[in-house]
Formats: structure tokens, sequence, C-alpha cells
């Protein structure tokens, strides 16, 4: 195969009646009828003058005709631009801005933020048959000229990062890249035509785009689309039609928690494979997932610069630790210190990878892409991690969310594990904040079940059990929820923003 759109086509051609999507609010749809759907958006796109390298915005919520768009563009050899639809006007247009779309469609019937949207562009309504009256459009820059034709043939889509440190990034993500880990990510899971997945988790969103929609698709399963994540919703879905997967953000399962704690409340009947990314995993919640359904809960590590994750857990020998796990295959890893490669294990160091889902560069910005893409092949994740002695992939924390205290490194992920430990707290952010002699004051925000139930001096005296003293938060700020990005990533910028 050499493009992502070729998954879909030979799962319809092999079994046009099995189920492809269970939408929100319709009918089960199948393979056939999904690719269907798929030829008439293309032909529509092709209607609209849209041609190879031209970008196609589409400000979206999980949904069919999202899905169709995405591999219609694949068709035509367009690139999508998938957002989320609840972002900012501002947000889209800074996005829109950049990317110089010739088209941006609004998945308005699934998405009241994209109506919205929708209403400030003027678009008009889209009359495609496949696409069920579901979609509105604008033309946005007719003239935007499309990428070169070789450039044009590799890259997939555009998708722009969180843009929570500073302007969103547009990263080139490769059909090369895509393809190796939808094979990759099926494999890995053991995934297979039976397999039902939840798929909550934007289809904006690396995440969601490779190791939700198109692992599942690869396999030939089943995906249960939802706009967004709904406790109630899932708690449905996981007796019917059953649901054998489920993959999440930590926030999600966090979330799943606030209204179930006892196993006895969940019925899973199909359920075998729990797995979360996006994010470093908390040993708390890792603990209480896996008691709530009864199996183990996997881990992974990817970033949108790399078509999919990078390391997993192994599905046939769960990991009682918080490990990201093993390297994928094709990919290779290198931890480095000051320039120096790092060969001792337990040792941390900045993280570097190479393989075949490396991005292309980020859209437009030469200069970010030289700093990111090192010489050799090499991907500078910004992640500061470590390896133990039988190979497994410990994150440590984000470069930019170090703290130095006192001349020590301080890891807010180690300090958020110890605060999420105690009893009563949900959830935690800690950041650091510069001081006037140079040092940097920790604080941790958290948010508690009840907070009547949480006494600082108690949760004091239970990190002093668990945490060297330059690792302590000075402040502790109890704060109804912590601001987190549209994919489930905890924003810490407003954080370090907060008037003392």
């Amino acid at each position: 195969m050499q493009f992502i759109h070729e998954v879909l086509q030979k799962q319809a051609e092999k079994q046009p009646d099995a189920i492809s999507l269970y939408p929100e609010n319709h009918a089960p749809i199948s393979y056939g009828e999904l690719w269907q759907h798929v030829g008439v958006a293309a032909a529509w796109l092709r209607s609209q003058g849209v041609q190879a390298g031209h970008r196609v915005m589409l400000a979206c919520e999980n949904c069919p005709e999202h899905i169709a768009l995405m591999f219609a563009c694949s068709v035509v050899g367009a690139w999508p631009v998938s957002v989320n639809a609840r972002l900012s006007a501002g947000e889209i247009r800074s996005i829109a801005e950049h990317c110089e779309p010739h088209l941006i469609v609004f998945t308005k019937q699934c998405s009241p933020a994209a109506a919205r949207h929708a209403e400030e562009y003027s678009a008009q309504p889209c009359k495609a048959q496949g696409l069920r009256d579901a979609c509105s459009y604008a033309v946005y820059r007719p003239n935007a000229q499309p990428e070169s034709p070789e450039l044009a043939q590799q890259v997939a889509m555009l998708v722009y990062t969180s843009g929570t440190t500073g302007a969103p990034k547009g990263v080139m993500v490769t059909h090369k890249g895509l393809l190796h880990f939808a094979r990759v990510s099926a494999a890995s899971r053991q995934l297979s035509g039976r397999d039902i997945a939840y798929a909550a988790l934007p289809m904006s969103h690396i995440f969601g785009i490779a190791t939700v929609l198109m692992a599942t698709l690869q396999a030939g399963a089943s995906l249960v689309v939802r706009s967004r994540f709904d406790v109630d919703d899932l708690l449905a879905a996981l007796v019917a039609p059953g649901i054998s997967i489920l993959q999440g953000v930590p926030t999600m399962y966090v979330r799943l928690l606030d209204v179930v704690s006892d196993a006895q409340q969940v019925q899973a009947p199909a359920l075998r494979y729990v797995y979360t990314g996006g994010a470093a995993l908390d040993p708390a919640l890792k603990e209480r997932i896996e008691t709530l359904f009864g199996q183990p809960m996997h881990h992974g590590y990817g970033i949108t610069e790399y078509a999919g994750s990078m390391f997993i857990t192994r599905a046939d020998a769960p990991r009682s630790d918080t490990s990201a796990g093993y390297a994928v295959e094709g990919v290779e890893l290198r931890i480095v210190k000051e320039g120096r490669p790092i060969t001792t294990a337990g040792e941390d160091g900045d993280i570097l990878i190479r393989g075949p889902g490396v991005m292309l560069g980020y859209y437009r910005n030469p200069e970010q892409t030289a700093q990111a893409l090192l010489p050799g092949g090499w991907l500078s994740t910004g992640d500061i991690g470590h390896i133990d002695a039988d190979g497994a992939l410990f994150l440590t924390g984000r470069s930019k969310d170090l703290i130095i205290r006192s001349g020590f490194n301080v890891y807010p992920l180690e300090v958020e594990a110890a605060i999420n430990a105690f009893p009563g707290i949900r959830l935690s952010a800690v950041v650091g904040k510069k001081e006037s002699d140079g040092n940097e004051e920790i604080i941790a925000f958290y948010e508690t079940e009840r907070p009547e139930d949480i006494n600082v001096d108690a949760l004091r005296e239970h990190l002093a059990q668990h945490l060297a003293p330059y690792k302590r938060p000075s402040r502790f700020i109890h704060i109804d929820s912590i601001p987190t990005t549209t994919s489930g990533k905890i924003r810490k910028d407003p954080l370090r923003a907060f008037e003392f």
C-alpha cells in the first residue's frame, strides 16, 4: 500500500458487509458503505476544485463524515487538516491562516461547536449525498497553491500540535508512517475482525488517528464512534455492542472513576484490552483502573511528530509498573545527556527517536524543523526518560517542565504521582514558579473528589514519607478542574500564569 485510503479500500473489497462504524444516533455503517461515502466525498472535493497538494481543513468532531472526508482527501491527493471544533475561533483562524486551505469543511451535524464556526465563515450547505447533509463548507483561499507533486504524495495529513506553548505547529505526517504503524499497532494488540474499539479520542489528534482509527481499520475491526467522551455512553457501549478494546488518555479514565469506583457497577463482557497513552501513566490511576476492570492496564508512548506510538507494553506480558513498554518494530531509541549517549540503565536523559513514522517536518516552519530533526534521521522528542535493565522505557517528564530547586532537578511527574496516591486526590499538576533569586518554587494544583476531604497538613506528611525535601511543593492550590487540551492532555501554561 502507498496511501492510507487503501487500508479502507482493501477491507471494503474483502468484507463489504462487515460493520466498520457504530455512529451516534445512526445505524451501523458497513465497510462497503463507508467506502462508498469516501467515493462520493472525493467526487465532491474534486467538484470544488480540490487538487493533489491542496489543504482541506476539517473543523470537526468524530463522526462518519469526518472519517469519510479524511480518506477522500487521500484519494484526491489533498492533505486533510483536522482541527477539533472545540478550539476557539482565534485558534481555528490561526491554523487556517497558516495552512491556507482551499476549503474549510465543518461537521455541523455532530458538533454544535462546528456549527458555530460555520456561521462565522458563512459556510454553505454541502449537498454531497454520501455526507448526509451533515457538513457545510467555506471556500477559504481559492487561489491557495498546491504543494509539489513529490511532497503531495508523501504527506498524508497535517496534524497541528495543541499549541499550549505558543503558536501550534503543523506536523507533516506521512502515508508511509501511518501505514507502518497501522500494521504494527494492530499486531501488538492482536486485533481481529471480531474486535470492537471505542473511539472518543479526537481524530484531530495523532492518538485518535493512528492508534484508534488506522489500526482498527487495518484489522477489519469495528469502531464505536463518539464526538466526545461520556461516561454513561461508555458504560452502555461496553454492554452493547460490546467494546473489546478500550483506549484513552489518562484524564478519560480519571473522569470514569469520578462516576464509577466499584467493579460491580461495570458490565464489560467482551472487554479484553485496556490501554492508555498521550501522557505519562500515574501508578495510582493504573491500580484503580485495573481493580475496576479486573485486567491489566497497558501503556504506550507517542508524540504528534511520530505517526503512532513508539513504545507499547506487550499484550502477553503486562507490567506491574508504569513503564511505556518496548520499542515497536522499526523504532530506534537513543538517550542522550549534554550530547553524550547514555548507556547506563536507569540514567535519565533526552529521548531521541528514529524510525519510519518520523514526520517530514513542521509545515512552513524550517527553523523549528531544524531544531527537532537532527542529523542521522533522529527526532528530538522534547521528553526525558530512561531505559531499565530489560529495555523498557520509563518517562520522567518533559524537558520544558523540568523544575530546578536548590540546584536539584525536580521532575513534576514524580511529585504528581506521590500527590495522586493520597486518598481523595483525583488529579494533580505540578509547576515551577521563578523566584527573585533564580530558584524555582514548586507549586501543586489539585482536583479532589470532595474538597472537604483533603487535609493539606496530612497531605504534606504523606509527601514527606515519599519525597526528598527539595521535591516537596511549598504551596497547594485546590482547583475545580485542571485545564486540559481538547485531546485530554494537562495544560500547564495557564497554571504557571496563575495569579497568586
